[in-house]
């Protein structure tokens, strides 16, 4: 079934797209240019990428995240 008939994008594609990682509308659009015409169907994407786990998105958390260590920041005070 067609997602998006401006780029004839498939549902299937689109499911292809978010397992090799593309976790957002924006993600899809960049892959497939699904959604980048009228926008008809970047609810119907959002739809079904929903709200689950993204492993990119995941990594990057982890990424940002410093490491936690017992040394005091400086600038910051010490805990008592």
């Amino acid at each position: 079934m067609y997602v998006c008939s401006c780029f004839g994008v498939t549902e299937q594609q689109v499911k292809d797209h978010a397992a090799a990682g593309a976790c957002t509308p924006r993600q899809i659009a960049s892959a497939s240019k699904a959604g980048t015409d009228c926008g008809g169907c970047v609810r119907t994407i959002q739809a079904m990428l929903g709200r689950g786990a993204c492993p990119r998105r995941e990594l990057l958390e982890r990424k940002q995240t410093p490491a936690t260590s017992d040394a005091p920041v400086e600038g910051l005070p010490e805990a008592a």
